[in-house]
């Protein structure tokens, strides 16, 4: 159970990890909440605090985190910030996050906190989710669906929530975007034939979070899949020529896996006939192009109950 909260821990770092880079957190705000005009700019986006605090039911404070905060920074003012919330599961009490969220921040406006600065903060969320999305988008709907009373909750104030399925954008969506999250949304809606002559500008972090959506267990294995197929950690790649690498090694690694697997099944099968092992060290050595001492080595490691290694 611990393990499998380490691996969830690690593909949420990896989703963040690309989103918190300047460029793409404005690619994402443009692209998708203000439906792709050039609103928001890199250069004015400056981390804000992702944790908030509130009073739980027991009276104990506690704290939340958002994901990913931005403050947009221009002429020495806050403009606005913007909250990005990762979701993979169809949270139906999302709306009452967002309260909670965006409370908190003109909590601290009204404080004071900001030195007299006023300004919107915008949350939303990045469902990752291969269902659809079917969670209220708005506090009355939420309520309705909680059978509170419809003559109260039509009087309350609205407050809707901004939902994107990424794994469902439209094209013309999708064509919005101008940073490596292009790539991603993508690849997400083409699959495995995906291919781009896009040039890459955060190697590491984009290789990172396909991982993660692709449901692989080891995302903090980036580094030595990288170093194996001899991409530098920023080294500027096109799309194409780094998964045409990646899965020209996983190719490679598959057919070693395989030809270990036969070794493995004639040693076996003929320790079972009766045979010795100057007869099956010679089948090895005739049946896989192998000098005597790699077919010794591969003999003894299986009459040792070793899994197969490279010489």
């Amino acid at each position: 159970m611990e393990d499998k909260k380490v691996k969830k821990e690690s593909k949420d770092r990896a989703q963040k990890n690309l989103e918190a880079f300047q460029d793409v957190a404005a690619d994402i705000i443009n692209a998708l909440y203000y439906d792709g005009k050039e609103v928001v700019a890199g250069d004015n986006l400056i981390p804000a605090a992702t944790e908030t605090l509130y009073v739980s039911a027991e009276g104990v404070l506690k704290s939340q985190l958002e994901d990913v905060s931005k403050l947009e920074i221009e002429s020495q003012r806050v403009k606005a910030q913007y909250y990005i919330a990762n979701q993979t599961d169809c949270d139906r009490k999302m709306i009452l996050r967002k309260a909670g969220y965006v409370g908190a921040a003109y909590r601290e406006q009204y404080d004071g906190k900001m030195k007299d600065a006023y300004y919107p903060v915008n949350e939303f969320v990045l469902y990752w989710g291969k269902e659809r999305w079917t969670a209220p988008n708005s506090l009355k709907d939420f309520l309705l669906k909680k059978e509170a009373d419809p003559e109260r909750v039509a009087s309350i104030d609205e407050m809707g929530i901004h939902v994107y399925e990424m794994r469902h954008l439209p094209k013309k969506v999708r064509e919005r975007f101008h940073s490596d999250m292009r790539i991603v949304v993508d690849y997400l809606a083409e699959g495995d034939s995906y291919c781009s002559d896009r040039e890459i500008v955060h190697t590491e972090a984009l290789v990172r979070m396909i991982m993660a959506l692709g449901g692989d267990q080891d995302v903090d294995n980036v580094e030595k899949i990288l170093n194996d197929i001899h991409v530098g950690r920023e080294e500027k790649i096109k799309v194409c020529e780094l998964f045409e690498q990646y899965v020209r090694k996983g190719r490679q690694e598959g057919r070693q896996e395989g030809r270990q697997e036969g070794m493995r099944f004639l040693i076996l099968d003929n320790l079972e006939e009766g045979k010795t092992e100057e007869i099956i060290i010679k089948k090895l050595m005739r049946g896989y192009s192998l000098e005597q001492d790699e077919a010794k080595h591969y003999y003894d490691q299986c009459i040792m109950g070793m899994p197969l290694s490279l010489f």
